[in-house]
């Protein structure tokens, strides 16, 4: 059974930059045909897909998203993070891990059927 894991802080102050990583155990992050995703749901909002990185190693970001996201991995601890850069309290959500077998950036109408198996989800606060 795969399971995930976020794991960062809870908080974060404007114009900082958020760090979240996703360990993942039960599967390889390197495995054929996964692809592992950050995802968001700010209060009162639909979901948000953020970004992906495929087991080769690949990553896609959301295009309202690209100049602030960098998503990256460490095989060696099946792990994947994700930066986001100069946030402001409009990145308050909840984040979610993510695996999916079809790569969202090539979806359309990307929601919670994308994705089969989910972290428990991290609240992060942007506030000074």
């Amino acid at each position: 059974q795969v399971q995930l894991q976020e794991s960062g802080p809870g908080l974060v102050k404007p114009s900082q930059t958020l760090s979240l990583t996703c360990t993942v155990s039960g599967g390889s992050i390197t495995t054929f045909p996964y692809y592992w995703n950050w995802v968001r749901q700010p209060p009162g909002k639909r979901l948000e897909w953020m970004g992906t990185i495929g087991w080769h190693g690949d990553t896609y970001v959301s295009p309202s998203l690209k100049s602030r996201t960098t998503i990256s991995r460490e095989t060696s601890k099946n792990q994947f993070t994700l930066q986001l850069s100069s946030v402001t309290p409009e990145d308050t959500a909840v984040y979610y891990c993510t695996r999916a077998r079809r790569n969202p950036a090539t979806i359309v109408d990307v929601d919670q059927r994308t994705f089969e198996y989910w972290g428990q989800g991290t609240q992060v606060t942007v506030s000074s």
